[in-house]
């Protein structure tokens, strides 16, 4: 994808639209690509693992801001600091996808505006109640995306997933399809004879019935596991 720009151009100015933030961006990477010695060598594999830390420190970030967003003693600057450091890191994100189809492209896979186009794409065959009226006939999310000829619903849950969040995208995925039934026990009791296997399907039904009350587990989780960390250091 080449985006021309004007020769009077500086990419040091800040751009003053989306459209052209964007356009300033790519032509900053082409530059980096060109000049820059560490960037020049990089290729798909060796940004991999940098991205799995943008996306947890992306992650960390969302939860900080939502976190003091509902805390009624939260400052304005405090919640505008946050915001900050979340924009921050939607950037790295964004200059990673970039980054991803420029390396792509130098290798003749596929353009940005392939990747962009391909989500287009999708965006508009998962919404058919949008673009297709005609052709919906109230499928699920799930169901939807079984029709592109997707093996069985939980095919596109990664393995390499942390297991809370594997768990929480299993069950959504499953109740999207069919109903769920991992109700509480009754008289749920914790004792020293709990074996492991035990506590995994208590966790297990924890979780769901967290979703099913309109809670993310991992959320959750992530915010008491901030709140300890703010008491203790």
């Amino acid at each position: 994808m080449e985006l021309k720009m004007s020769t009077a151009f500086d990419p040091r100015q800040t751009a003053p639209d989306d459209e052209s933030a964007f356009r300033r961006l790519s032509l900053i990477l082409d530059t980096l690509r060109q000049d820059c010695p560490w960037d020049r060598v990089q290729t798909l594999k060796s940004l991999r693992y940098l991205t799995v830390e943008e996306v947890h420190e992306l992650s960390e970030a969302i939860i900080a801001l939502d976190d003091e967003s509902s805390r009624p003693e939260a400052s304005p600057d405090d919640i505008a600091r946050l915001a900050s450091n979340l924009k921050k890191e939607l950037g790295d994100i964004a200059m990673h996808i970039v980054f991803y189809a420029k390396i792509a492209a130098d290798r003749g896979l596929f353009t940005l505006a392939d990747v962009y186009n391909a989500i287009c794409d999708k965006l508009i065959e998962r919404h058919p109640f949008i673009y297709r009226k005609e052709e919906y006939h109230g499928e699920s999310w799930e169901q939807l995306k079984m029709r592109e000829g997707r093996r069985n619903v939980l095919e596109g849950v990664p393995d390499s997933l942390p297991s809370l969040v594997k768990a929480i995208r299993m069950q959504e995925k499953v109740a999207g399809v069919k109903p769920t039934d991992n109700s509480l026990p009754d008289n749920v009791r914790l004792d020293d004879k709990m074996t492991e296997a035990d506590f995994g399907q208590l966790l297990f039904q924890l979780v769901d019935w967290a979703r099913r009350h309109g809670i993310n587990a991992d959320d959750a989780l992530c915010i008491a596991n901030r709140r300890f960390r703010e008491e203790n250091s």
